[in-house]
C-alpha cells in the first residue's frame, strides 16, 4: 500500500460522533495526497455549522499522524452537496422509506416503556438512570422523553440547555449523553418557552415524528419514559407500539401502587406486555443501620401481584432505596450509576440493568425479547 492508502485507511476509520459510523463508510473521505512527510487530507461534513466538526476534523488529523512516516497533516473539510445528502440518508435509512417507524414487530430492537400511574415517582430518574446503565452493559440505548408536558430527561442526563439534534435532511441526529442517544421536546422550545401547552393531535404527532425521524441508527434497546397515567400519549404509543414492553414504576405507598396498577392495565389492553414493576423510594437505612420506610411498604409487590395473572407472572424487578445521592445527581445531569455507584440505588439499578441484559441477549449480542415468568 501507499502513503496515501495508508492514510486513507486510517481516516475512514474515524468515527462520525453523531452517527456513529466509521466516515469511510458515510462518503464523507475525499482526495487524500502525501508528499513526503507531509498528508493532505479532504473530507466532507453532512451539513454546514456541524456541531461535531471541530472533534472529526480533530480526529483525522490525529489519525493521518498515527500513520508511520507522517509528521504533518492537513485537513481540508467541505459540505455535502444535497444529492450526497440524499444519498447518505437513504443509506441510514437502509431502504426504509422516509418516515417510516422502524420499531415495528420485526425489528431487532427490543422497545420498554417505563410508565407510572402518577406523578412524582422517579419514574424520569429510573428511567434515565437504568438506560445509562444499560449502555454500561455494552448495548446501544436510545432514550425517547415521551412525558412531553413535564419533560426532564435532558436535565436528569446533563444534556446543556439550547442543545438541538443535528438535522441532515429529514432525518434528525438525536444527542448522546452518558452513551444513550436521547431526543425530547425540550430540546425544540424556543427561548423563553418553558411550557407545552398541547392536546391530542399535536401530542401524538410528535410522538410519531420521535419514532419516524430520528435515527437512532442500530439499538439494542430504546426506552421511552412515558408521561404519568393513561391519557392520550399512552393511547398513541399504544397504537404506534403494540408489540413493546412495559415496566411499571411506583413507590411502596398505598396510595401509588392503586393508582400504578392501572397504567399496566392500560398498556396491556394494547397488546403491550407488562415484564415488571420497578419500586423506588423504599426503605433508607441510615448510618446506624436504622431503617426508615418513609413511604411505606409493600406497595411495588401489591402492583406486581395485581398485574400477574393466570399462567404469567410479574415480577418485582427491584425495590430502589430512598436515595439522596439519587435526587443529586438528577439536580446535577449526572446520574447516580455514573456518579455514585456505590450508593445503595446506584447497585439496585445497575443490578437491574445487568438482568434485563442478561435476558435480552442474544447469542448474536443483539437484543431479543425477554420471557419472564
Amino acid at each position: 500500500m501507499t502513503g496515501a492508502d495508508l492514510v486513507r485507511a486510517a481516516v475512514s476509520a474515524v468515527t462520525d460522533p453523531e452517527l456513529r459510523r466509521p466516515i469511510g463508510e458515510l462518503d464523507m473521505v475525499r482526495e487524500i495526497a502525501v508528499d513526503g512527510d507531509r498528508a493532505q487530507v479532504g473530507i466532507v461534513l453532512t451539513i454546514v455549522g456541524c456541531p461535531a466538526a471541530a472533534r472529526i476534523e480533530s480526529d483525522v488529523r490525529e489519525a493521518a499522524a498515527s500513520v508511520p512516516g507522517i509528521a504533518a497533516v492537513d485537513v481540508e473539510v467541505g459540505v455535502m452537496t444535497p444529492a450526497e445528502r440524499k444519498a447518505l440518508t437513504e443509506k441510514l435509512r437502509d431502504g426504509r422509506p422516509a418516515r417510516q417507524m422502524p420499531f415495528g414487530p420485526d425489528s431487532l430492537t427490543r422497545v420498554i416503556l417505563v410508565s407510572s400511574g402518577k406523578g412524582g415517582v422517579g419514574k424520569s430518574t429510573v428511567t434515565a438512570n437504568l438506560a445509562v446503565a444499560l449502555a454500561d452493559e455494552g448495548l446501544s440505548v436510545g432514550l425517547v422523553d415521551a412525558d412531553v408536558h413535564g419533560f426532564s430527561i435532558p436535565g436528569l442526563l446533563g444534556i446543556p440547555a439550547g442543545t438541538q439534534p443535528t438535522r441532515i435532511d429529514d432525518l434528525m441526529l438525536p444527542p448522546v449523553a452518558h452513551g444513550v442517544k436521547t431526543i425530547s421536546i425540550g430540546m425544540f422550545l424556543r427561548d423563553g418557552e418553558a411550557v407545552v401547552a398541547w392536546r391530542g393531535p399535536m401530542l401524538h404527532r410528535t410522538v410519531q415524528q420521535f419514532l419516524t425521524d430520528v435515527f437512532f441508527g442500530d439499538l439494542d434497546v430504546l426506552l421511552i419514559d412515558m408521561p404519568p397515567g393513561t391519557g392520550d400519549i399512552a393511547i398513541s404509543i399504544g397504537q404506534l407500539l403494540p408489540h413493546a414492553e412495559v415496566l411499571v414504576v411506583t413507590t411502596p405507598q398505598t396510595a401509588a401502587a392503586e393508582v400504578a396498577i392501572r397504567s399496566g392495565l392500560v398498556a396491556r389492553q394494547t397488546g403491550q406486555r407488562v415484564i415488571g414493576v420497578i419500586e423506588n423510594m423504599a426503605a433508607y437505612a441510615l448510618p446506624d443501620g436504622t431503617v426508615i420506610d418513609l413511604f411505606g411498604s409493600g406497595g411495588g409487590a401489591a402492583v406486581a401481584e395485581a398485574l400477574s395473572e393466570p399462567g404469567t407472572t410479574v415480577p418485582l424487578l427491584a425495590s430502589i432505596p430512598l436515595s439522596p445521592a439519587l435526587r443529586e445527581g438528577g439536580d446535577a445531569g449526572i446520574p447516580i450509576v455514573a456518579g455514585a455507584t456505590k450508593d445503595a440505588a446506584a447497585t439496585t439499578i445497575l443490578d437491574l440493568a445487568r438482568t434485563l441484559a442478561r435476558q435480552g441477549r442474544g447469542l448474536s449480542g443483539r437484543s431479543l425479547p425477554m420471557t419472564i415468568g
